[in-house]
């Protein structure tokens, strides 16, 4: 009775889309909309019942969400006199919570135990799709903004997305995991430069400005994870604990520094700035830390189920506010811009793996460098645009990137999962 179901979800699906498409020839675009919604939406339950096709269900979810943002823009832009976009920036960064409190120093070990693949990861990452991007925005000669849009995310670190893919891969995940969290970590530095020498000629670009609002969306997220995850577990001792509160202590110090270099405040409001980032981000998560220890045993799944529904859900809402955003945009220059974001994205996989295969790196490393040189966090990328003012042109390529390296990473995933790698016996040659 319950194959049926999938059965009849999926024949459903196919049944609402063939309608759609008819109507929408017709020109009846508001029915049309909704039965392609259902259709993407009975798809992504239907997929369910295949174990190789599960993975594609959230991205189902995703096409629903941005059908529905292109159809019905306006329910996705504001609510009254609330404009939606302001979710963008406090959702991002509540992603980066959920990525800062499953992680600890020790992620950090891989640094020293995988230099060689830390290191060419690294470089990779921010040579080879930046200056992809640039080609591409060259090339097909795209509007200005939507042109420093593709070059945008192509500068910013990869996502937790590549890690899964990694995971799925049978890949090396302990680099895949140290690679994103070092490339994330340098991002504040790097991305704005990068932006800077290569995406300045489309639009202008405030170093220091940027650099403050990835500290802010990201960096200082992470840590408030890293401390929630210091006091909920405390699994280090007591000189550990003191030597990484410090340590978070002076990152915001250093981005207070950086808030005052960009806006140019006064002494007062730089210790109010670092007084109310003290709070936000260390007090308030070693305090809830400790609620949660009470009240939920310090049950781990529970926290991980909790994250995983908000960051999952999270993305979907940033790709679809940005759609509606920029609707009028997309459709002048949507299909182009979807070929050319998988152009992107196919280009970091296969230049990631082959420069790696080149370096002799083996062949679970070059799957890793793969999904982390073609994987990017569009969320970011997304916030960036926002804060830039320009989240209906320059958060173009992001919204669109991110679905459709959802697509190709869990193709390109499954196929290496079904040819894993062969252990070398240890008297073997390498």
């Amino acid at each position: 009775m319950k194959n049926r179901l999938y059965f009849y979800l999926l024949i459903s699906s196919l049944i609402l889309a063939v309608t759609s498409v008819i109507l929408i020839f017709c020109t009846i675009y508001q029915p049309a909309g909704l039965l392609l919604v259902a259709s993407f939406i009975l798809l992504a339950s239907g997929i369910r019942k295949f174990p190789v096709l599960r993975g594609f269900s959230y991205t189902l979810w995703i096409f629903a969400a941005v059908t529905a943002s292109m159809f019905f823009p306006h329910y996705f832009t504001s609510i009254g006199s609330f404009q939606l976009k302001t979710l963008i920036v406090p959702l991002l960064q509540i992603i980066m919570f959920g990525m800062g409190s499953q992680m600890s120093f020790n992620d950090f070990a891989g640094i020293i135990k995988m230099p060689k693949g830390v290191l060419i990861g690294t470089f990779l990452q921010f040579t080879i799709m930046p200056l992809v991007g640039l080609t591409i925005a060259n090339i097909f000669s795209f509007p200005t903004e939507i042109a420093a849009g593709i070059i945008l995310i192509g500068c910013v670190p990869s996502g937790l997305a590549s890690n899964v893919m990694s995971f799925l891969a049978r890949a090396n995940l302990p680099l895949a995991v140290t690679l994103s969290t070092v490339t994330t970590l340098v991002s504040p530095f790097v991305t704005p430069l990068l932006m800077k020498l290569i995406a300045g000629q489309f639009i202008e670009v405030n170093f220091w400005s940027m650099m403050l609002d990835i500290m802010n969306m990201i960096i200082l997220p992470i840590i408030a994870g890293f401390t929630f995850n210091l006091f909920a577990r405390r699994k280090t001792d007591r000189k550990s604990m003191v030597i990484q509160i410090i340590s978070f202590t002076l990152i915001i110090l250093l981005t207070t520094l950086i808030y005052l270099k960009s806006t140019d405040a006064e002494l007062t409001a730089f210790f109010i700035k670092f007084i109310k980032s003290l709070g936000w981000f260390i007090i308030l998560p070693a305090v809830g830390a400790s609620v949660f220890t009470k009240y939920l045993k310090g049950d781990n799944k529970i926290m991980e189920q909790i994250l995983s529904f908000f960051s999952m859900a999270g993305i979907a809402v940033i790709i679809t506010i940005i759609t509606a955003s920029g609707r009028e945009s997309l459709l002048q220059v949507g299909l182009l811009l979807i070929i050319t974001s998988l152009l992107h994205n196919l280009t970091g996989y296969t230049l990631g793996y082959a420069i790696a295969w080149l370096t002799g790196m083996p062949e679970r490393d070059r799957r890793t460098i793969a999904f982390e040189v073609g994987m990017q966090n569009g969320g970011l990328a997304s916030g960036l645009a926002l804060q830039m003012g320009k989240l209906a042109t320059v958060g173009l390529a992001p919204a669109i990137f991110g679905p459709l390296m959802n697509i190709t990473g869990s193709i390109l995933a499954n196929w290496w999962r079904g040819r894993p790698v062969k252990e070398k016996k240890p008297d073997e040659k390498m």
